[in-house]
């Protein structure tokens, strides 16, 4: 009964996500998208075109998106998650610390949306410039 109980959540939890890419020309980043009110908002919205900043290890990138913190909203994030920063309509990667991070934390300028996982190496992200176009979509 147990593994039949894990099997069902596990099953739900892959009904929820959704699967997207972070096109960055050179290199592709697979991600999936938690259940979140933001995250459906991307996701309605794909497929979107940004400009990458570099603020430390995150990169992030203005879109037309439109939301406040939700109930997802964290001060501090994990490695390779991806978040939406309500004051600049910007997604968010996250893959190492940021200027404002103590040790031990990655710590974005302020509360951040958590949206999902990156799932691809995340050191290739320490190859993007800024300025680099990116472009989202679902997969």
């Amino acid at each position: 009964v147990l593994s039949y109980l894990k099997y069902n959540f596990f099953l739900s939890k892959r009904y929820f996500m959704k699967e997207i890419i972070f096109d960055f020309g050179d290199f592709i980043i697979d991600a999936e998208l938690n259940e979140s009110p933001t995250s459906q908002a991307l996701y309605d919205q794909l497929p979107i075109d940004g400009v990458s900043q570099i603020w430390g290890d995150e990169i992030y990138f203005s879109t037309s998106i439109s939301m406040e913190n939700d109930e997802w909203a964290k001060e501090t994030v994990e490695l390779g998650d991806i978040a939406f920063w309500p004051p600049g309509s910007a997604i968010c990667l996250f893959f190492g610390e940021t200027p404002i991070s103590a040790p031990g934390e990655i710590r974005p300028a302020s509360p951040t949306n958590i949206m999902g996982k990156i799932n691809g190496d995340l050191d290739k992200l320490k190859s993007v410039s800024g300025g680099a176009e990116v472009k989202v979509k679902k997969k």
